[in-house]
Formats: structure tokens, sequence, C-alpha cells
């Protein structure tokens, strides 16, 4: 958990400029002195300098707090997205696995269909903002400095930059990691897991806490099966056997293969996020 790897209570998220904020994220937007898409640095703590002489117990309890206190941050923003019917959506993976390639080639096929806007999280750079605002979508960036994940508390901030439209579709795309974005709420409405098919089908099996709290896991690359070691019928059986209910869509993000369920899946989800709206 984050006490391990560094992400701790203790830490302080440097914001690069003051905010004038209503810290118990009621995120309306006269609540927020600023509407700006400019890039944050949330930069954290040096990794593990809450572990030295802790007992296991008091580790429990912080990491206990920590979750705590998210949750509250995340409730926040749930309820900001249920008023004004925005669909919110987790994406997380593992480095590489082509989340951004994924959510561009989404953007550029459905962007004038409802609106859409993107929160983006790395350590470092803001590269994946800048290729998602070249596709003409408002992106905010957030970079995490050491911190392996987003949490509530960053996302509600970057709700205040980027003002999502009522009714529109927001991506958050997490940090590259399969460990700890599994436990933080960000308030999304789902969790969705990308695999590319160049990991290995075991991954489900050595990350299951992220596979057992998504609701959809993509496969993706499948373009590239015919040239790997890769059994997807084991894959698909791993991810149940963590998770039963879990839906599993293939495709291929830059081949366009499989790409239409994708859409499907999401104008369905939008469709259902909306009922008993004006």
């Amino acid at each position: 958990m984050c006490t391990v790897c560094g992400c701790g209570e203790e830490d302080k998220h440097d914001h690069g400029h003051p905010h004038d904020h209503d810290h118990h994220h009621d995120h309306k937007h006269n609540n927020h002195s600023h509407a700006h898409s400019h890039d944050h640095d949330y930069s954290k703590g040096e990794a593990g300098v809450h572990v030295a002489g802790l007992s296991q117990a008091r580790l429990i309890s912080i990491e206990q707090n920590i979750l705590a206190k998210n949750n509250g941050y995340a409730a926040a923003n749930r309820r900001h997205f249920a008023e004004r019917g925005i669909l919110a959506l987790n994406l997380v993976s593992s480095p590489g696995a082509g989340k951004t390639t994924l959510l561009t080639k989404t953007i550029e096929a459905l962007n004038s269909a409802f609106p859409i806007s993107v929160i983006e999280g790395d350590q470092q750079t803001a590269n994946d903002a800048e290729r998602i605002r070249a596709t003409g979508v408002k992106a905010v960036q957030i970079n995490t400095g050491k911190g392996c994940h987003l949490d509530g508390h960053m996302v509600g901030h970057a709700i205040g930059d980027l003002t999502p439209e009522d009714k529109s579709l927001l991506f958050i795309e997490n940090v590259g990691n399969l460990v700890c974005p599994a436990a933080f709420d960000l308030g999304e409405a789902h969790k969705v897991v990308i695999l590319s098919v160049t990991e290995g089908e075991d991954k489900p099996l050595k990350y299951p806490d992220m596979f057992h709290a998504a609701d959809l896991m993509i496969l993706n690359k499948v373009d590239l099966l015919p040239y790997l070691d890769f059994d997807l019928k084991s894959c698909i059986a791993y991810a149940r056997r963590v998770n039963p209910g879990i839906k599993i869509l293939q495709l291929s993000a830059s081949s366009g293969e499989g790409m239409e369920n994708w859409f499907a899946w999401l104008r369905a989800t939008r469709e259902l996020s909306l009922i008993g709206m004006d």
C-alpha cells in the first residue's frame, strides 16, 4: 500500500499556484476562482520515508486514515458528477498498455456526438495531455512526482480547472500502475483496466486487486496476437476467476479492430448515467 511506496498522508501536493478552492469539494463553479487548463505538479515526498520505525499496526492505521480521507473527497466528486450527468471513467493500466492511444481514437470517433474532457495523470511531463488537446478537447495534466496514483483530492482540484460540461464524458487516465490505483476511489462511475496482449496473460492473477475493482477489462493490441505467445483463453479465465462479473472487450486501438464494441459500451453506459435527469 501507499505507506510502503511513499504516497503517505503527510505528503504535500504542490499545486504550482495558490488555489481558492472550498476543500470540502462542493464543486459548484462559483466556488472556484479560476477556470484554466494549465498543468499541475502534485509532487509527493520521498518514497518510503514514512515507513522506517513504524509498527505494522501503525502502518495499517495510516493506510486506513489515508483511504478514509480519500473516500470523502471521492464521494464529493461523485456527487458533483451525478448532479451534472457527467460520466466519469477511471482508466488504469501498466505503462505502455495503450491508454492514451485508446483515448485519442475514442475522442476522434465520439467527440461530435457528445462533449468529452480528460484528466491526465503522470509522474512527470505533459506529453499525454498535449496529445489529448491536439484532438480538440479540454485536458488537464496532473503530475504526481514520486506518487504512483491519482487520488480524490487531486481529481477534485482538476475538476475545478477543467469544468467538464453537463451530460459529458470525462476520462481520467491514471498513472501507469496496477497496484495502488486499485485502492483509490476517484469518484468515477467505473474503473476500466486496459491490458495489452504484449504484457502476459497472468496479469489478472499477479494484480488481483485491480482486476477485482474494475468493471471492464479491455484487452488491447489484439492485432499483435499472431506474433505473440499469449494465451488469450487463459487470460480471460484468470480475469473471471478474480472477478466473475467483469466485462471483457478485445480490441486494437491502433488498427481499429473491435473499437465499435467499446464505443457501443460507452454510449450505453452514458445513457444509463443520464436516466432521471431532465
